[in-house]
């Protein structure tokens, strides 16, 4: 039998880097693309171009050149790359890709996440969200979300990738709430580096039910933006929300739980800190005396730091700050806000003012001034950030609930239940003066522990529990750890464990679209809850993922990935350790069948 002398030569990449499908017997012809598989995406180029373009963008914003971002906008909403990126996020990145819309659609394979990508496109026709109502923490309230169908989900991720760099380069620099590269981490140094140098007036304001009283065309007026883009936003808006079996109309309000309703309520909520400058402008020593400002004094104007719908006001004059809670309350009427009395308060940060006491809670924090003598500070006073206690009493109460549900479980399991939630609690308050609260915390569990130990042994001394369950490890006495042959034990993390390092605060108007990719990159490493092994996996990959080559940004999915699998030998130690995204760590598995594990 005679060999055929054709040769089978190796299928090119098209101009966008893809390679053809040529034995998937599911093919999707795509409108301006060759045929090709989801898993041979060039993410890298995709995610390049989709980046240079949002960076021309905020650009183009910074200098007021509003014909440039526009056009700019529709270029991005009609690339294909964008599009791709979109669906990505929604059907794969983001945690809440496995939950249905009101059509019941979920966990799209990688052919169906390509359909999707050609049907992205605005259309005037929207399905209502459907209801789910969550609890608030350590309150009997429960909060609503509105969960698009997936389609408006990747056409609302694709719409934010245009919009977000337009609005990055207006926002203001104390606005720290759903921003990319900024957390309440930044948000509570900034009232540190307001007040530590002189004692203020404080108002701590909340407005009541924001997401859902936003007036519709005052957000639209102020959105002014393309009418492509006025015309889809208005009909999210509309779109109604299904409860149940039941449609309710919204005349009002963004459905929580849509990818795009944080950047609205920011762009809802922008200009408050204008608005305040412009009532109170700094006065120079020579400028004209006013009721605020006397003249030969210098006069700053209050500062306004706000996270989300949470804000205060810091001023060292009490007329002042009065008259900004009059200020704000009328401003807020014109988007149909208003301030929530039950959390408005006003106090100061080191005096009691009427019945209130020195200082306030923020974002979890307590903050408050001290006296101390001369020796201590030169001001007189020092400023003091705690765990406040609500959020102190709602995490043991976590704690002890896990110890009681874990009463006929093995200790492994307890161990394993516990150590997340005090993990991710300590790194929260590890940049507050928490070590003694951190210890308080350590002292409080010992009583459950021990009586969740003795419950499973009745019958046993209180030595022998004791034997069984706590051991000294290394330098550390009474360590509530496992005792397993030829094994490292597992231990219970202490909270008192946790190191207490300052906060650096992202710098002033900065931006992850500036084009500063080192130092966004370097600042994932070093944010509070960034655990300890992916902040020493980031530090060695030089902020890259090992896969792509691309430097991580903020709003990246990171997931911790064996170099060889465990299936396969592979040790769990740092030499056999990355840090890839999520779409890379997919892309890895499905060579090498290593088992997923979450940074």
């Amino acid at each position: 039998m005679q060999k055929s002398n054709t040769r089978q030569i190796a299928p090119k990449p098209n101009k966008n880097g893809f390679l053809p499908l040529k034995t998937n017997p599911i093919r999707t012809v795509l409108s301006n693309e060759s045929m090709v598989e989801w898993k041979h995406i060039n993410w890298r180029k995709l995610e390049r171009r989709v980046f240079k373009l949002q960076k021309r963008i905020y650009k183009a914003s910074r200098r007021g050149d509003v014909k440039a971002f526009r056009r700019l906008q529709r270029t991005l909403m009609n690339s294909w790359a964008a599009k791709c990126l979109s669906v990505r996020r929604v059907t794969q990145d983001n945690q809440g890709k496995k939950t249905a819309g009101v059509d019941g659609v979920k966990s799209l394979s990688p052919e169906a996440r390509l359909i999707l990508v050609t049907k992205i496109k605005p259309k005037s026709k929207v399905k209502p969200t459907r209801r789910v109502w969550i609890p608030k923490p350590g309150t009997d309230e429960k909060r609503p979300l509105g969960i698009p169908v997936m389609n408006d989900r990747a056409l609302q991720a694709l719409f934010k990738l245009a919009l977000e760099p337009e609005w990055e380069a207006r926002f203001e620099p104390n606005s720290y709430g759903f921003r990319p590269g900024r957390s309440c981490h930044d948000a509570r140094e900034a009232i540190f580096q307001a007040i530590v140098q002189k004692s203020k007036f404080v108002l701590d304001a909340d407005i009541a039910k924001c997401f859902d009283r936003i007036d519709h065309e005052a957000l639209l007026r102020k959105l002014n933006t393309s009418p492509t883009i006025r015309r889809q936003i208005r009909a999210w808006l509309k779109a109604g929300v299904m409860d149940g079996k039941q449609l309710f109309p919204t005349s009002e309000g963004t459905p929580q739980g849509g990818v795009i309703s944080p950047l609205l309520a920011n762009i809802a909520l922008h200009g408050m800190e204008e608005r305040i400058n412009k009532a109170f402008p700094e006065m120079s020593q020579t400028m004209r005396e006013t009721w605020y400002h006397k003249k030969g004094t210098k006069f700053r104007s209050p500062q306004v730091i706000r996270y989300a719908d949470d804000f205060v006001i810091l001023h060292k004059d009490i007329t002042v700050v009065q008259r900004c809670r009059e200020i704000i309350s009328e401003w807020l009427i014109d988007m149909g806000l208003e301030l929530k009395l039950s959390k408005t308060r006003l106090t100061h940060t080191l005096n009691k003012y009427g019945s209130e006491k020195p200082g306030f809670n923020f974002l979890g924090f307590n903050i408050r001034q001290w006296k101390v003598g001369k020796y201590h500070s030169k001001q007189g006073f020092k400023t003091i950030i705690t765990p406040s206690k609500e959020k102190q009493k709602i995490h043991y109460d976590r704690i002890a609930s896990i110890i009681d549900d874990h009463k006929a479980a093995p200790q492994m399991a307890l161990i394993s239940r516990l150590n997340p939630v005090i993990t991710g609690w300590s790194n929260y308050y590890s940049t507050s003066v928490s070590k003694v609260i951190f210890a308080d915390l350590d002292n409080l569990m010992y009583p459950k522990l021990k009586a969740w130990a003795q419950h499973r042994h009745p019958k046993k001394s209180r030595g022998w529990v004791t034997k069984k369950y706590w051991q000294t490890i290394g330098g550390d006495n009474w360590v509530f750890a496992t005792r397993q042959e030829g094994k490292n034990p597992l231990r219970l993390r202490s909270h008192a464990e946790t190191k207490i390092i300052r906060h650096v605060k992202v710098k002033g108007e900065a931006s992850p679209y500036d084009g500063n990719l080192i130092y966004w990159s370097s600042r994932m490493g070093e944010h509070p809850e960034t655990t300890t092994r992916v902040a020493t996996l980031l530090k060695k990959q030089k902020g890259k993922c090992t896969h792509c080559r691309m430097y991580f940004r903020e709003e990246d999915v990171l997931e911790i990935d064996h170099k060889i699998p465990k299936s396969l030998g592979g040790k769990d130690d740092y030499k056999n350790l990355q840090i890839l995204h999520r779409h890379c760590h997919d892309e890895k598995t499905t060579v090498d069948g290593s088992v997923v594990k979450y940074a």
